[in-house]
């Protein structure tokens, strides 16, 4: 299957700028497997698609944020840096702009958001062959626990921001209300459609709703670039399952329940555990899985998920939901996305929603 069949045309102003006023008053497309049936709803309208006894898992990472903007000691030229991956303490990969200034041995100052007494700086000891760089931090024990000084909201490109961007706005919703494990660059984009209020309804229904950890990073959003899907290497993100979730999830998959993952990033940690059987196992790791048509789903029966780009893994995830097991899921999904263009739906992370039943 090649990468350019998870193309499509999106106006620029179906690319939402701003979150709904009140996360759950998003829109939500309602696609049925079975026959194709698309229905129209709010999104505080799942709850009318949910069963007793279904298990809702929910991703709950938390975004650092992960933006950081610094200076060359030497010549003053501007860095723009966006931490990747945690090496150990003080120790992070980061992808830096403009790279060609980024040499090894270059010391970068850091700008503060508010003005403290901190001096944070870093040093670049490393690259790597996708050209990010390996800065070791100093002026502070740990580097997370400076980022509320020093660290942006790390949106997409496509979301327009002024820099540095402050807005209490971003803070505040690029954030699950149920967000509590800090290490995720990018938010995972479903949950920010739940607010307390609905997940409470939805536990009154019935529903157990548990949670998994995987901290999303860069390579999760990143356009695929191979010309085939099987030439395309996924990069690596850690995950945690816990023991309750684990034993919630496999007591209901055993008794015919519904497991209904709330985003990819739920999707991806459930099928990186699951055996061979419909079970899972707790613990924690780190997965490259690439989900892609034809796949065949051991866990999740459901799905709760944005609307993505094109050619990026997310959309090629969705299409193998769309059609576990087959090859069609992707006409199915492009379809929906026609459908969702024509009716002014709103796309990406501040977007609207998709439930696949």
């Amino acid at each position: 299957m090649r990468t350019g069949d998870f193309d499509y045309e999106l106006p620029e102003e179906l690319v939402a700028q701003h979150p709904a006023s009140v996360r759950d008053a998003s829109r939500l497309l309602v696609f049925q497997r079975a026959n194709g049936k698309i229905e129209h709803r709010k999104f505080s309208e799942l709850v009318l698609y949910l069963r007793p006894n279904d298990v809702l898992v929910l991703n709950n990472s938390r975004v650092i944020p992960a933006r950081l903007r610094g200076r060359n000691a030497k010549t003053g030229g501007q860095f723009e840096i966006l931490l990747l991956e945690e090496v150990a303490t003080n120790d992070w990969w980061v992808l830096l702009r403009p790279g060609k200034r980024a040499r090894v041995g270059t010391e970068i100052i850091f700008q503060q958001l508010i003005q403290t007494q901190i001096d944070l700086r870093a040093t670049i000891v490393e690259t790597n062959d996708e050209g990010h760089r390996r800065l070791n931090f100093f002026g502070v024990k740990n580097i997370l626990d400076a980022l509320e000084t020093f660290g942006e909201i790390p949106l997409p490109p496509y979301i327009n921001r002024d820099s540095p961007n402050q807005l209490p706005e971003d803070r505040a919703r690029y954030q699950t209300v149920f967000a509590e494990n800090a290490g995720s660059v990018a938010a995972p984009t479903a949950g920010l459609h739940f607010t307390d209020s609905l997940l409470d309804t939805i536990r009154s229904r019935g529903v157990s709703v548990c949670f998994v950890t995987l901290h999303v990073g860069l390579g999760t959003f990143a356009p695929v670039k191979a010309d085939t899907l099987s030439s395309h290497i996924m990069h690596e993100e850690r995950f945690h399952i816990s023991d309750e979730t684990a034993q919630i999830i496999n007591e209901a998959k055993q008794a015919g329940h519904r497991i209904i993952a709330v985003g990819t990033t739920t999707v991806r940690v459930l099928e990186s555990v699951a055996t061979t059987t419909p079970s899972l196992y707790p613990g924690s790791g780190k997965t490259r899985i690439f989900i892609y048509p034809p796949y065949h789903f051991k866990i999740v029966d459901a799905l709760v998920t944005n609307f993505h780009l094109p050619r990026s893994t997310l959309l090629m995830l969705v299409s193998a939901f769309a059609e576990p097991s087959g090859t069609h899921g992707r006409e199915k999904i492009l379809d929906a996305y026609a459908k969702a263009i024509r009716e002014r739906y709103r796309f990406f992370s501040y977007g609207d929603a998709m439930l696949l039943l």
